[in-house]
């Protein structure tokens, strides 16, 4: 497999909602460096986890499905998974592929936090998706 072009930071905001900050290329090469990143993020009492991409630099249909993949990991552990900091293009792609239907896409990361503080994990939104994995 390619080396990854991606760096992720893991912040722990308070004791249930974490941060991973995607820099670079969100790719098929980037899997392990992403589902590392939700390790590190994923504690007993997370129950959001916000994503920065302000500094995405790419990303294809693999990463794409590497977001998926990491939405029903997070979905069988009653996780939300929130976006925040997509420039246009990529919020126009949420849209397209109806990601933004399944995660919250706000535009700072203030308003991400007050809407995992403010709305707990709810389920039917990403249910559907639970089905597409063993």
């Amino acid at each position: 497999m390619p080396q990854a072009n991606v760096s992720m930071q893991v912040v722990q905001i308070n004791p249930t909602i974490s941060r991973i900050a995607i820099q670079g290329e969100l790719s098929a090469s980037a899997e392990n460096t992403l589902m590392d990143a939700y390790s590190r993020a994923s504690t007993p009492g997370t129950r959001a986890i916000s994503s920065t991409s302000t500094i995405l630099t790419y990303m294809n249909s693999s990463g794409i499905g590497l977001l998926v993949t990491l939405l029903i990991r997070m979905n069988r552990l009653k996780q939300r998974l929130l976006c925040y900091g997509l420039n246009e293009h990529y919020r126009h792609i949420f849209t397209l592929t109806r990601l933004n239907d399944v995660i919250k896409v706000h535009l700072t990361e203030q308003e991400a936090i007050a809407d995992a503080v403010s709305k707990p994990f709810q389920g039917q939104h990403n249910q559907h998706l639970d089905s597409t994995l063993p």
